[in-house]
């Protein structure tokens, strides 16, 4: 907790230094925000008569409020944000810790509720922002998550530039993670190390952070191109990268396609031994009207390592959306090919405007599971329906449900549900 306090501590001192000035509060942006959500988890008996399946039904209100810039001087402008975040337990069935609850190793249980406050310090100069505390990235090396209560976020400093034409150039250092069942930040590690405590009880994190560095540049409206670099210190480092086009294959339809290549190598003091991992993803997504078909190829190579025999990612249970095929079974084992396909349509002109309903199938094969051990296979469906109130007293409340079945032929088979209900309340 001692660099979320500090953070708040910073904060507060901007808050109350800068509150006066017209700019920093006509231009700022406060948000309460509401989230019902449920999550309901089985897994296939017959592949496993241990596994237990699970459920959890939280209510959350997270208030997300964004200032705006107060000038100081020499063209040098600074603000504030604050995000505090709380959840409820309205109903819990099977303990497990990658929910969206702390969880208590020791009693086996989850917490009734869960609280997190983070601050972050803003200073701007021209194209260029300097953004310290609490983090949100969204980049190819690092990215929160969403996906089920409450958000994850990181402690650091985050540099992003663009005064250089068509170009945008990142810099950051992160010193911990707040996972998205925790509450408190934490030293980074190794997935599949989800206990923090125990990790650092057998000196499986890093206190010495990581560094990023990112390069973003878009030679032509339709061309660009990435470079990010990052370095988990004594963990690994990755480097990405990927090129992208966008462009209109008539006046109706729209094509949005990339290829991805990340390399993976152990870092410093090699915490989790030797790492040699190379993933090739390629995705194309084509619009046209009401409908969208989504394609994505992606493969893994390298020898991985014994500690990290899969795709390298942060502990915490952290998403790398950038891998095409990223998904609950994630598609990330040694040599494994696999591909997706994804239709989504738009109710718009169906009369239903604010509905939409999305269909995806990934499978992946090829998996080197081990001496004298089989090729490893798994498979993935999902159905996705969103609707948000477009218009009238209830604009802007959203539900969403999303279904999962996931099948191996090494694993767990599961099912899972789940369902949310959003609002946000602008002031």
């Amino acid at each position: 907790m001692r660099r979320q306090s500090l953070w708040i501590a910073i904060c507060a001192a901007t808050f109350a230094t800068t509150a006066a000035q017209a700019d920093f509060i006509d231009d700022s942006n406060v948000q309460l925000k509401f989230k019902n959500f449920y999550v309901d988890r089985d897994f296939n008996k017959d592949t496993n008569a241990n596994s237990k399946g699970y459920s959890n039904w939280t209510q959350a209100v997270t208030l997300d409020a964004k200032s705006g810039y107060h000038e100081v001087g020499a063209g040098i402008q600074v603000g504030a944000d604050l995000l505090a975040q709380y959840a409820i337990g309205l109903k819990s069935q099977g303990a497990v810790d990658d929910i969206h609850m702390p969880y208590d190793y020791n009693k086996k249980e989850v917490e009734k509720d869960n609280a997190k406050l983070g601050a972050t310090l803003k200073v701007k100069a021209g194209q260029t922002e300097l953004k310290v505390g609490d983090l949100l990235p969204m980049s190819p090396v690092l990215f929160f998550d969403p996906s089920r209560q409450l958000l994850t976020t990181y402690s650091g400093a985050w540099l992003e530039s663009k005064d250089i034409k068509d170009t945008k150039l990142t810099l950051a250092y992160i010193d911990g993670i707040n996972a998205r069942y925790d509450n408190q930040y934490q030293n980074l590690t190794l997935f599949p190390n989800n206990n923090f405590a125990q990790a650092e009880a057998q000196n499986k994190t890093t206190d010495d952070g990581m560094y990023i560095l990112g390069v973003d540049h878009q030679f032509t409206p339709k061309i660009g191109a990435s470079y990010w670099y990052a370095d988990v210190t004594n963990i690994y480092q990755q480097h990405y990268v990927a090129a992208t086009l966008k462009t209109n294959l008539t006046e109706q339809t729209k094509l949005d396609a990339h290829v991805r290549y990340f390399d993976n190598s152990e870092s410093g003091d090699k915490l989790f031994g030797e790492i040699d991992s190379q993933a090739v993803s390629a995705g194309a997504k084509i619009n046209h009207g009401m409908h969208t078909v989504q394609l994505g190829y992606q493969q893994m190579f390298g020898e991985h390592g014994n500690q990290a025999p899969m795709f390298p990612t942060l502990g915490g249970w952290v998403p790398q959306p950038y891998l095409d095929n990223w998904s609950v079974a994630s598609f990330i084992r040694k040599d494994e090919r696999s591909w997706s396909l994804g239709y989504t349509y738009n109710f718009a002109e169906a009369g239903v405007p604010g509905l939409s309903t999305t269909v995806r199938h990934f499978r992946g094969d090829n998996i080197d599971m081990g001496v004298n051990k089989p090729e490893g296979k798994e498979n993935e469906n999902n159905v996705i329906v969103n609707y948000v109130v477009p218009e009238g007293k209830l604009k802007g409340l959203g539900f969403n449900y999303m279904f999962i079945d996931t099948n191996y032929n090494f694993g767990n088979d599961l099912q899972e549900h789940r369902v949310a209900t959003t609002y946000s309340y602008k002031f």
